[in-house]
């Protein structure tokens, strides 16, 4: 018998739970602990046992998306994906919602001139100069510019999807527009039974760029919304399997800390194992693709006829009102 047996963790008790960092045999031991707690421009990020936590943090701005938010996302994700302690990453939002898409103002009548960003854009595809120019409806577009511009918000939200650990999106109040794009890029959703989720601008000036809404829905229902722009509550979210989980909104945090310890207690090896064998099954759909193709065509539909009438009309009499405008037909303004 091996001198070490007795220190082996297989002698112990359901050793296959220990934390990763346990023990003098783990490939850790003796490492300082990762920084488990930072604040970002648009979101927190925080550690909590075998948890990370990314809290988008705009409250006041319905956690409205800027030039950081995707840069910051990834960056997160990343630092939860190689800390040995985290086994799930959560995604979720401060205030009255997961998230309301672009943030209005930046994208729409501020002819897409971000405020000030923490990376240095000057002089590049993403200077404010340069993609105003790009959006000026009596100009001429450049696609591909426009296209390395949102690709890269696509980036950053994916890295939900190809993070190597579990991804939960827990939802409240609304995840609609760029908000539903990041939220189809996690592995779960679980949501609140009255949250609102959907693309309402493919009424007008959009398209889903990231293209998640056939590989979550499946073709016909994807359609149904994205025909229509209208908009899923989280109990419907749940019956189409958009959700795994859909309850009441005073048990949503309750509920989300379930699911969450539960997956916390697999080895984290599993997890991923399970996630790579899982999502090459995605990747064989053509995720990639759908994201590309999907990108193009949200440049697309900025720019034409009816996409500048939009535009300039925000740009006149505001955001909102033209929102109201483009939604009062169908019966859900303000819903």
């Amino acid at each position: 018998m091996s001198p070490d047996f007795e220190h082996h963790s297989g002698t112990r008790p359901a050793a296959w739970r220990d934390d990763s960092t346990a023990g003098a045999d783990s490939l850790f031991a003796d490492c300082p602990a990762p920084e488990d707690q930072t604040s970002y421009r648009t979101l927190t990020y925080e550690v909590t046992g075998r948890i990370a936590r990314i809290t988008f943090n705009r409250p006041e701005q319905g956690n409205a998306i800027t030039a950081d938010t995707p840069i910051e996302l990834a960056h997160a994700v990343e630092r939860a994906d190689i800390d040995p302690r985290v086994h799930v990453i959560v995604v979720s939002g401060r205030g009255k919602g997961f998230c309301g898409g672009y943030d209005l103002s930046i994208f729409a009548e501020g002819g897409f001139a971000p405020a000030d960003s923490a990376q240095p854009r000057t002089g590049t595809v993403l200077d404010s100069a340069a993609q105003a120019r790009n959006h000026n409806p009596w100009g001429t577009w450049d696609p591909m510019v426009d296209y390395q511009m949102m690709s890269r918000f696509n980036r950053g939200f994916a890295s939900l999807l190809h993070a190597n650990k579990p991804t939960v999106a827990k939802l409240h109040g609304f995840a609609v527009a760029g908000g539903s794009d990041i939220a189809l890029f996690a592995d779960q959703i679980i949501c609140a039974d009255d949250t609102k989720i959907g693309y309402p601008p493919t009424r007008v000036w959009g398209i889903p760029a990231a293209g998640m809404w056939a590989h979550r829905l499946g073709d016909q229902r994807a359609k149904r919304l994205l025909f229509t722009g209208d908009c899923l509550d989280g109990k419907q979210a749940a019956e189409w399997g958009l959700a795994v989980e859909s309850w009441p909104a005073d048990e949503l945090d309750e509920r989300t800390e379930q699911l969450l310890e539960r997956i916390a207690r697999m080895p984290i090896n599993q997890l991923i194992m399970a996630k790579l064998a899982l999502n090459s099954t995605l990747l064989a759909q053509g995720v990639a693709n759908s994201g590309m193709i999907s990108t193009v065509f949200d440049g697309v539909s900025r720019h034409t006829r009816e996409g500048y009438a939009f535009q300039l009309r925000s740009a006149t009499v505001g955001f909102r009102e033209a929102v109201r405008e483009r939604d009062e037909p169908f019966g859900d303004w303000k819903r």
